[in-house]
């Protein structure tokens, strides 16, 4: 049995948009992760904060980097071999977390506070854009004047 894909960006008027379809599988494969919960906040009109609870990490266990447009966020916690537990309910669990990021959006701090790790993003405003593209005439060298072709009616007379 085969698996057609439908893919959203198939219309003939939707040129370029492959890296838009490859960003939206990224999405779809990291919605499944729930370790660690975070949340996403808006501070001030072009600031994020995403802040992900690693409660038992030091900043020695994690790892913020960027990687072709996506935030990723690694955690890594050693075992203390010293420690014998009666229960062990906390487990020293190793995780990663990514999150696409826009085209322009860029991290500008993170700290870790009281087991909340905060990653501060800044999304610049978009500058509009307005560019004229010029008609060309074939068989018009770039920058020639116009020329004027006189049609007259041929008279033959016999």
């Amino acid at each position: 049995m085969t698996t057609t894909r439908l893919s959203l960006f198939n219309s003939p008027l939707l040129l370029g948009f492959d890296q838009f379809e490859r960003t939206l599988d990224r999405i779809a494969k990291n919605s499944a992760e729930g370790y660690p919960p975070y949340n996403i906040e808006q501070i001030g009109d072009d600031g994020l904060r995403i802040t992900l609870a690693v409660a038992g990490f030091t900043s020695e266990d994690l790892s913020v980097q960027i990687e072709d447009n996506q935030l990723v966020i690694r955690g890594r916690q050693s075992d203390d071999k010293s420690r014998i537990y009666l229960h062990r309910g906390i487990a020293a669990r190793q995780f990663q977390r990514s999150f696409v990021l826009a085209e322009g959006i860029e991290v500008i701090g993170c700290s870790l506070d009281n087991g909340l790790l905060n990653i501060d993003l800044t999304r610049p405003l978009p500058e509009p854009k307005v560019r004229t593209i010029k008609i060309e005439q074939p068989g018009v060298a770039p920058g020639a004047a116009p020329q004027t072709i006189d049609v007259a009616a041929d008279r033959n007379e016999g």
